[in-house]
C-alpha cells in the first residue's frame, strides 16, 4: 500500500496494491494491523454507502462531536468525486486549513481523515457511490456541519455556486464563525 502524507498531519491518502489476472483485479481494501501501521487506529464500527445520481452533488461538510466523533476512511466505489477535509480541531495549528484529493473507482485511493475534520465531496460525474467506513456510530445529536460555500475557508469546488446540488439541510448549514 502506498501512503501519502498530506498537507494537514494525520489526513493520508492511501492507494492499496491491485492484483490483476485474466479474471480481472483483485485489491485489499482493508486489514486492521496494515492500516493501524499507518496510523489509522479504528476499530471501525459502521459503514456508509451513499449514491449520488447527478454530477456536483455536494455533501457536506459535516463531524460529529465527542463523545461521538469520527475518523472516516472514504472510498468511491463507481464514479469520481473531490474529497474535502477541513480542520476544525480547537487549538490545531492548521485550524481551518483543508485538505483534498479526487478519488475514483479507477483509482482506488482512500482518503483517511481523523476525528475533528469536517468531511465534505462532490461528485465529479453522475451516479457516483462512495461507501465509508467510520469509527463512531452516527448521533443526530452530536452532528455538526458548516456551509459548503463558506468565503472564510475559500475552498476551491469543482462546481459553480449555481449548478451544485444540495439536500435542504446542508443548504442551511451556518459558517465556519457560527460553528459550535
Amino acid at each position: 500500500m502506498n501512503v501519502e502524507t498530506l498537507d494537514i498531519p494525520g489526513v493520508l491518502l492511501l492507494t492499496p496494491m491491485r492484483f490483476a489476472d485474466q479474471r480481472g483485479e483483485f485489491v485489499e481494501t482493508w486489514q486492521a494491523a496494515r492500516f493501524e501501521a499507518c496510523g489509522i487506529p479504528g476499530p471501525f464500527v459502521q459503514d456508509n454507502h451513499s449514491v449520488s445520481v447527478r454530477a456536483g452533488t455536494i455533501r457536506g461538510l459535516h463531524l460529529q462531536l465527542p463523545p461521538f466523533e469520527q475518523g472516516k476512511l472514504v472510498r468511491v466505489v463507481r464514479g469520481r468525486i473531490w474529497d474535502v477535509a477541513v480542520d476544525v480541531r480547537p487549538g490545531s495549528p492548521t485550524f481551518g486549513r483543508h485538505v483534498a484529493a479526487e478519488l475514483t473507482a479507477e483509482n482506488w485511493r482512500q482518503l483517511w481523515i481523523p476525528a475533528g475534520f469536517l468531511h465534505g465531496f462532490c461528485t465529479l460525474e453522475p451516479n457516483c457511490e462512495v461507501i465509508y467506513k467510520v469509527t463512531s456510530k452516527y448521533d443526530r445529536g452530536a452532528e455538526r456541519g458548516v456551509i459548503w460555500n463558506d468565503p472564510d475557508l475559500a475552498l476551491p469546488w469543482p462546481v459553480a455556486p449555481g449548478d451544485a446540488v444540495l439536500s435542504d439541510k446542508d443548504a442551511l448549514l451556518p459558517p465556519l464563525s457560527k460553528y459550535a
